[in-house]
This record gives structure tokens, sequence and C-alpha cells, in this order.
């Protein structure tokens, strides 16, 4: 929101910003030099006089009136799930949000396909008497609204501070050498866990250290295939073809020499 009046603002500032139709009301959270760097990252074409204005500081009226507009949340979302599944409609209704004038309500919801809400929107004006918004978003900003403790014990990060929900492929597993059990790799929206993708650059950097382990090395003892890398040891593992025994670990140069005696037509002799 663009502060046109040049109002004193400091971070934690109740203020009113004006919407169509109405106002809302909202808590400042960033303010100065570092929102102008945050927009310039997230909104490179951001164009700052087509941004609603901050109309004043809240009064207590008006924060009166958007506390109560948000205690009329979760009675509204649980009724409007019963509307749903009255109407036979398959959408999950995740979320809503009243604006603070009781004017508008944003309805937030997740579905498979696309769906024919007119119907319930009918409904929910006729129930709720106020003007109303449906949004369609996806698994991951769902579990990003609702916030969690995810497996590692702290907050999701798309809650807390990811902003950019970049596409996780299972590959990413296959690197970092993860078990692929689709239980331990998902977060609480169903998909693959964002963090997948911290680590993945140093492990693809690391492996550039190591050789290929698609050649097998031929020893005078027999054909040896690559069965896993360790990337922090610098060790890779083996094992004889057809043998029940034990992995052999040997250092990537010492592969690299079995593989160049190898291409000599030469075979150590273990």
């Amino acid at each position: 929101y663009r502060n046109a009046d040049h109002i004193a603002l400091s971070v934690g500032d109740v203020v009113v910003v004006e919407t169509a139709p109405g106002y809302d009301v909202g808590v400042v959270s960033v303010v100065g030099e570092l929102a102008r760097i945050q927009v310039k990252k997230k909104a490179p074409g951001f164009k700052p006089m087509e941004t609603r204005k901050i109309l004043k500081i809240a009064t207590q009226k008006e924060i009166d009136s958007w506390i109560k507009a948000r205690s009329f949340e979760q009675e509204t979302m649980n009724q409007t799930r019963v509307m749903a599944l009255t109407l036979g409609l398959e959408m999950k209704i995740s979320d809503v949000e009243y604006q603070a004038d009781l004017t508008k309500a944003t309805f937030y919801y997740t579905a498979e396909g696309r769906v024919d809400f007119r119907q319930l929107i009918k409904d929910l004006a006729d129930e709720f008497k106020i003007r109303i918004e449906m949004r369609q978003i996806g698994a991951r900003q769902e579990a990003s609204r609702l916030g969690g403790i995810g497996s590692c014990g702290r907050e999701l990060c798309c809650s807390t501070w990811l902003t950019d929900f970049r596409s996780v492929s299972t590959s990413a597993a296959r690197y970092q050498q993860l078990s692929l059990n689709p239980q331990k790799l998902a977060g609480q929206c169903g998909k693959l866990k964002c963090c997948l993708n911290f680590e993945l650059d140093m492990y693809l950097d690391a492996f550039k250290a190591f050789p290929k382990g698609d050649l097998k090395l031929r020893t005078e003892k027999g054909n040896a295939v690559h069965i896993k890398t360790d990337v922090f040891k610098k060790e890779m593992w083996y094992a004889y073809d057809g043998d029940g025994g034990g992995l052999v670990s040997l250092k990537p140069d010492r592969v690299r020499e079995i593989i160049r005696m190898n291409k000599d037509g030469k075979k150590p002799h273990d």
C-alpha cells in the first residue's frame, strides 16, 4: 500500500486502507527502504501510482469493527462447507477473510477441477448479506494460509518466510540419495517438500568432484557395480556382481584410476 499522505508510520501500526468497495484494516509489516527493496525483488514491474492508498491510522471504533469481522470467519467457513456439501460441489473451503467494514468476504478454496459455484454464491449472499468473492488457491498456498508444524519441528516455511513456490521434482530426492517414500517426502500440503530444493545446488556441485557411477569397474576378481555415493565422506561404494558379500568403499581418485586402467585394457587385482 502507498503512503500517499506521508503519515508517520512504523511497523506494528494499525491502519485503514482503501479497497473496492469500502475500506479494510491491517497491521503495518514493512516500511521505508526495506519495503522498497522487497517490492523491487518481488514485483519488478511494480507501478506505485496503481497501488491502493493507506488512508489513516485506525481509530478504536474501526479496530473493534475489524476484530468483530475476524470473529465471524470461523463460523462462516463452517456454514459454507455445509452449503457446498449440500449442493454436491467438489471443493474444499479452506479459509474465509472478512473485510473490516463487513461489506465483503473472500472465500479461499481448493478444487481438483472447475467448479460451478454460482448457486453457492447466491446462497451465501442471501445468508450473510455481504458481497462474496471466491478465490481458488493451490495446495501449497492452502498450507501457507493455514500454517502448522513440519516434520522438522519448526513452523512451515511457506507460512513464515517462503513466498515463491518453485516446483519440486523427485530427482531432487534422488540426487540427495533420500528414500523415495512419498509419506516422508510430502509436506502437509500433500506435495513434495519445498525444503528438498534448499540443499540441492550444494549436492549438484559436490557430485562434480565424483566420477560417474554408471560404469562398471572390471577387476581380476570380477566386475563391480556402483551402489551409492557418500558426498560428505567423499566415498563411493561398490559391490561385486552376484556377490552376496559386503560393500567396498573407494575414494573418487581410486575409482578414476581403475576406470583409466580398464580403458587401457588392464584390470587391477582387487
